[in-house]
């Protein structure tokens, strides 16, 4: 069979897009503005939420929801040991403390059996993340920790769904990713949601320097002479209409993009479900999964290699993949700083070692996925 090229993942853009930024570029409008406006409406409407504030990643997000929770020192944050460092990262930059609570294995997601173990009177905040595109089980995690905010982790979540409730609208506040390995892309970026109107307006005044009216409602106002109060300390986190132009075209594609993955998901799944070695995602039909990444787990106990030597075997072959994510209580920072051992999270560190995703995009043909699933038959 003919060696391919098959990267793990490729934005789904084309000429919709390139034209998309004409009209912000001929307007000379190119910060935050109205095709930013557009995008958020967009956004909140899908996503069953009354607010929603684009914003440059994801990890910006999670930090302005958290500042405006008024997470500060002495304050603990519950997160899961197995994610991107961002949602760690975020609580040390609020002068927090992370409290990092194992993984189910199957799901990749916080194992809310956990969780209650580590609330105390100083948890102010838990960021479940729906790793990979699968919600956390949020109704378990209130169980166990109710009265605590909850902040979703979406960053790959856009157009998932838990219990019919969309992603984003789960908890007290969510961010989103638009990162170039998510579903839909504006590059770098994302997106903040809500329904609390007192949340929102924090969100608002925070991500724009702590101001109290927008660029725009002074561009458009009849006393431009009027700057905003400052009455917070806030930061520059906003979104260009560059790429809000971008993000309108994207989010016009997302839910045809997810119904073709899924389409490829489950032939995966059909397809692989004779390796004993190498587990696929599987999830009750409470879950509608967006399908960032297609994340499997190795048991080297039964693999014919281990993971590293697998994902060699496959890149050799034409065919990119990568670990699902890290370990964060393992990684160099959090190990040196607060004195973590691998074993002691033994889901995340499994999942740290075992993890593979692989190429799951919009970009690629029948004969790609095919040639996927023979490889890997064929190890």
């Amino acid at each position: 069979m003919k060696k391919r090229n098959i990267y793990i993942s490729q934005p789904s853009m084309g000429q919709e897009e390139w034209e998309a930024l004409r009209e912000p570029i001929f307007s000379g409008w190119v910060t935050q503005g109205p095709k930013v406006k557009e995008f958020e409406k967009l956004f909140a409407k899908r996503h069953q939420v009354k607010h929603a504030f684009a914003v440059t990643s994801c990890t910006t997000g999670l930090h302005l929801a958290l500042a405006a929770l008024d997470i500060q020192a002495g304050d603990e944050v519950i997160v899961p040991a197995f994610t991107w460092v961002s949602t760690a990262n975020v609580v040390l930059y609020c002068g927090a403390t992370p409290v990092f609570v194992d993984i189910d294995p199957k799901t990749f997601n916080i194992d809310p059996a956990k969780v209650k173990e580590k609330v105390n009177e100083k948890t102010k905040a838990i960021i479940p993340v729906h790793l990979f595109g699968l919600c956390a089980d949020i109704d378990a995690i209130k169980e166990a920790a109710p009265g605590i905010a909850i902040v979703e982790d979406a960053a790959c979540a856009a157009g998932a769904s838990y219990k019919g409730k969309p992603a984003g609208s789960l908890g007290d506040m969510a961010s989103f990713s638009f990162h170039p390995r998510k579903s839909i892309t504006t590059g770098e970026g994302g997106m903040v949601t809500t329904n609390d109107d007192a949340l929102a307006e924090k969100l608002n005044m925070l991500r724009n320097h702590g101001a109290s009216i927008s660029e725009e409602q002074r561009h458009h106002g009849p006393k431009p002479y009027i700057l905003p109060a400052f009455e917070v300390m806030g930061y520059n986190y906003r979104m260009t209409d560059l790429q809000g132009a971008l993000g309108v075209v994207q989010f016009g594609k997302l839910d045809q993009f997810i119904e073709e993955r899924n389409k490829w998901a489950t032939f995966y799944k059909k397809e692989l479900a004779d390796l004993e070695w190498l587990q696929v995602p599987e999830f009750s039909a409470d879950y509608s999964h967006g399908w960032q990444s297609f994340a499997c787990l190795i048991h080297e106990d039964k693999a014919p290699h281990s993971r590293n030597k697998i994902m060699e075997l496959l890149q050799e072959r034409g065919i990119s993949t990568r670990p699902g994510t890290h370990a964060v209580h393992m990684l160099d920072y959090y190990a040196n700083n607060f004195g973590f051992k691998p074993e002691d999270f033994p889901g995340a560190q499994l999942a740290n070692n075992c993890s593979i995703a692989i190429p799951l995009h919009n970009k690629m043909t029948e004969e790609d996925y095919k040639y996927i699933v023979e490889t890997l038959k064929d190890l």
